[in-house]
């Protein structure tokens, strides 16, 4: 059945519909925003304010804050652990002067620490953490874990009784880095180019939002985001690292050292973070290429 259009049958008709359309009119204008009530846009801070809010930070030499620039936001986010108060943020932000409206503050549950305990894994003289990546230079074996492990260790053993030695030392770089070098003496101690069953065969640099898992002696694998790059942490009593991955991975003291990684790709060693894998917390890691590159070894 075709449906007929009705036209008017009258001026009056005409006349209501110019006035329902003109009301229209009017309701429409009523929603718009004049120019003068819109809020003004956010600042842009140049490069080198944002890195003088980094310096200022820096030098206020706040213990439990990590601090690193949102390139989305253009500012520079500073994350406080809970034993950091308002005063020292204000003492950030008075310090950071004209450029303390760059700073954004994130608070984090629990306390900024290395993850170091006693335990099982690999073990030093007192005190135990993970090895990070099996590592080789020509026909020498070594494995990579945290500076912040091999600073003052001598020999390192395979169990708490430390009766199974694996070997020395060979090198260690903490604070500023965060990476160290164990070379294997004890041949009868297998060690393979894998985490766990996971085979690793290469080293990448990681991007903000890669999919990562981390693999410690205390707390096994837990995965999750890279959430910032070039962080600085600090530890407290000079203690301060540069150039780490942020994530929102959990870990817990004595995972220390241990693998950052994504398939088969290397990724970082496990430097410290806040929070724990029952309520979750932000971890922050070592880039791994660097460590490689500066010991010249390369993962298998």
């Amino acid at each position: 059945m075709r449906i007929k259009r009705t036209a008017p049958h009258s001026g009056v008709a005409r006349r209501a519909r110019l006035i329902a359309v003109a009301s229209g009119l009017v309701a429409v204008s009523a929603l718009a925003v004049p120019a003068a009530n819109a809020e003004p846009p956010a600042p842009t801070y140049s490069a080198a304010q944002l890195s003088d809010a980094d310096n200022a930070v820096l030098a206020a030499d706040v213990a439990g804050t990590a601090w690193h620039v949102d390139k989305a936001t253009n500012t520079l986010v500073v994350t406080a652990d809970s034993t950091v108060s308002q005063t020292e943020i204000e003492e950030i932000k008075q310090e950071a002067g004209p450029n303390a409206g760059a700073i954004r503050i994130e608070r984090t549950p629990g306390k900024i620490s290395k993850l170091l305990s006693g335990g099982d894994a690999i073990y030093a003289d007192s005190w135990r953490c993970s090895l990070g990546f099996n590592v080789r230079s020509g026909s020498t074996y070594y494995f990579l874990t945290a500076g912040h492990c091999t600073e003052g260790a001598g020999n390192w053993y395979t169990n708490s009784a430390r009766s199974t030695v694996i070997g020395p030392t060979a090198g260690s770089s903490f604070p500023g880095n965060d990476y160290g070098l164990v070379r294997y003496t004890n041949t009868s101690i297998s060690h393979p180019g894998t985490v766990g069953s996971q085979d690793i065969t290469s080293a990448v640099n990681a991007t903000v939002n890669m999919s990562v898992t981390r693999r410690g002696s205390t707390t096994g694998i837990h995965s999750g985001r890279v959430t910032a790059l070039n962080a600085t942490v600090n530890y407290g009593g000079g203690d301060i690292v540069y150039g780490m991955i942020r994530t929102n991975v959990c870990a817990e003291p004595g995972d220390s050292g241990g693998p950052l990684y994504s398939g088969t790709r290397a990724v970082g060693l496990t430097s410290g973070g806040s929070g724990d894998c029952s309520s979750g917390g932000t971890t922050f890691f070592q880039p791994v290429t660097e460590a490689l590159s500066a010991y010249g070894v390369s993962v298998y």
